[in-house]
């Protein structure tokens, strides 16, 4: 393993000296950033997956959007469509990508939209739905659009300050890149974080005078879902069943919900199950129930499967600083809009 690192460090060099001087063109103003006048959140981060982008977006639409109209804007990862997608009754997760429609299911009363082109995707929001606050989901990198505020996520026991640049380690860009950020958030922390260890990870971090720093974990829903019923966690946990995810990293799910006779099943993060996959599935969960994530149930809720399936909700759940968190929030919305 370390040959290979070794192999690849210069590689890892190259991307982050290439991904330096894209940064530098665009501080300078020689590649051009479009500002909005509205206020423009991006949430993202500096590593590739895992870090809660869609529980931490999910929870600034609950934040925002009962002051506010809202709306989503995110590239569709992996979706079967092409250009600007406004979410519509007729859309689902191939149309918009899971996460996307994600949001337009649970949220009703925002607009949920997605382009690869984040610049034009905004303006297709203005001119057809005219939203009073947009959020950009993984658009810490979409430099061509210059949001007015960043919030950047990090994975606890996974921190970008740890981290190497691809494909050495799983950084985008250089470790520099954080400080656009105005709010940073440490994600997945357990919940008995001690402020001995906060103080720890932000000494690592080095913030800047203008930086925020926030810790937050996952708070798991104490029942599971299906288009059939719902059962209690406490009634299942026990239960021989099959759990089965597609996410960037499903140890945390896994752990909360196994006993010894369950048998986890993980696919690539965003999978598109085939048929296959589907049959193979249906096979080894013969009589049991399928437990599965709410990014994955999705995409599976109406194939083969829906009979037996459930999804478990996630929240992202700040500890502690709940209320500066939402006043850095609202005092960005209510004035600075463009930075």
């Amino acid at each position: 393993m370390k040959f290979i690192r070794k192999f690849l460090f210069p590689f890892a060099i190259i991307y982050g000296l290439v991904t330096a001087i894209r940064n530098f063109l665009f501080d300078k103003g020689i590649l051009k950033s479009t500002s909005f006048d509205l206020p423009v959140i991006a949430v993202g981060n500096l590593s590739v997956g895992g870090t809660g982008k869609t529980p931490q977006i999910e929870y600034l639409v609950r934040m925002l959007s009962s002051k506010y109209k809202v709306a989503t804007l995110s590239r569709g990862y992996k979706r079967q469509s092409e250009g600007f997608v406004l979410a519509g009754a007729n859309d689902n997760a191939l149309t918009l990508g899971d996460e996307p429609f994600q949001y337009h299911q649970k949220f009703p009363n925002i607009q949920v939209a997605v382009d690869a082109n984040r610049t034009n995707g905004i303006q297709q929001l203005l001119t057809k739905v005219n939203p009073e606050v947009i959020l950009l989901d993984d658009a810490y990198q979409h430099r061509k659009v210059k949001a007015g505020l960043y919030v950047l996520l990090t994975a606890y026991g996974d921190l970008y300050a740890d981290d190497f640049m691809l494909p050495v380690g799983n950084l985008r860009e250089l470790r520099s890149g954080a400080a656009r950020a105005k709010i940073i958030v440490v994600t997945k922390c357990p919940t008995n974080l001690s402020i001995e260890e906060q103080n720890t990870i932000a000494k690592k971090l080095k913030l800047n005078s203008s930086q925020t720093l926030f810790f937050s974990t996952i708070a798991y829903d104490e029942t599971v879902y299906s288009n059939n019923g719902e059962l209690l966690v406490s009634e299942i946990l026990n239960t021989e069943k099959i759990l089965l995810a597609g996410i960037a990293k499903p140890k945390p799910f896994f752990d909360f919900l196994k006993n010894e006779k369950d048998l986890c099943l993980t696919y690539p993060d965003h999978h598109h199950f085939s048929d296959k996959d589907l049959e193979e599935i249906q096979t080894k969960a013969k009589g049991k129930i399928i437990i599965t994530t709410e990014k994955d149930y999705v995409r599976l809720k109406d194939s083969v499967l829906k009979n037996q399936l459930y999804y478990l909700p996630i929240k992202s759940q700040l500890l502690g600083n709940e209320m500066l968190f939402e006043k850095l929030i609202f005092r960005f919305v209510n004035t600075d809009c463009t930075d």
